[in-house]
């Protein structure tokens, strides 16, 4: 597709998730404002569960604690946060912050929720064309895998419809799993393989 008219299209597109209440129509408590960034020319897109309580206030994909261990984790495998934010894309398998689970951190978004928004994220998709996806946490690494153990994945690059895969741990404080060494090996080898594919991909 020509790049003028996937940056048309994605405009568009964007505008209709900001414009989208099916979630809140159907009575789940979100706040209804969708996140994403990046233009149709980025060649990697990064997809995350859902937006935060911070990226609901500022607009800003990974704009909270979570987002300073991602790019912490990127910076390791030689991108520049400002640079990576403003060339390559980045959206969530649901668009918007799913609202608090009690005092246990967020609410994770139902099976619903995903089909509802899944339409969203298969758009994307198409018009930008990414060359790397980058899912983050079990539920973005099951839209394009299956259900798989990370033990087994993180580490790992797939293919999947032509486009390359390379999966990463969700980077919330509170997922255990990466307390463990053995984790912190799997995800060293995993932003070790994202730096030589940086490379090949010209990014």
């Amino acid at each position: 597709m020509d790049r003028d008219i996937a940056e048309r299209k994605l405009a568009e597109l964007h505008a209709e998730m900001r414009r989208c209440r099916r979630c809140l129509d159907a009575g789940y408590p979100i706040t209804p404002r969708a996140i994403f960034s990046g233009p149709a020319t980025a060649k990697i897109m990064v997809v995350g569960q859902a937006p935060g309580a911070n990226e609901a206030k500022t607009g800003r994909p990974f704009d909270g604690p979570a987002g300073r261990r991602l790019f912490s984790w990127l910076a390791q495998a030689g991108f520049d946060e400002d640079e990576f934010r403003a060339t390559q894309y980045i959206t969530a398998i649901t668009k918007c912050f799913p609202g608090k689970k009690g005092s246990r951190g967020d609410r994770v978004p139902t099976a619903m929720e995903r089909r509802l928004c899944a339409p969203f994220l298969a758009r994307e998709l198409e018009l930008v064309n990414p060359q790397l996806i980058i899912p983050v946490g079990r539920i973005a690494i099951s839209r394009f895998l299956g259900k798989v153990r990370l033990d087994e994945t993180i580490g790992n690059m797939y293919e999947c419809d032509g486009k390359l895969v390379l999966p990463l741990p969700h980077p919330s404080g509170a997922n255990l799993w990466l307390n463990r060494p053995e984790s912190r090996e799997l995800l060293d080898r995993a932003l070790a393989q994202l730096h030589a594919l940086k490379k090949e991909l010209s990014v």
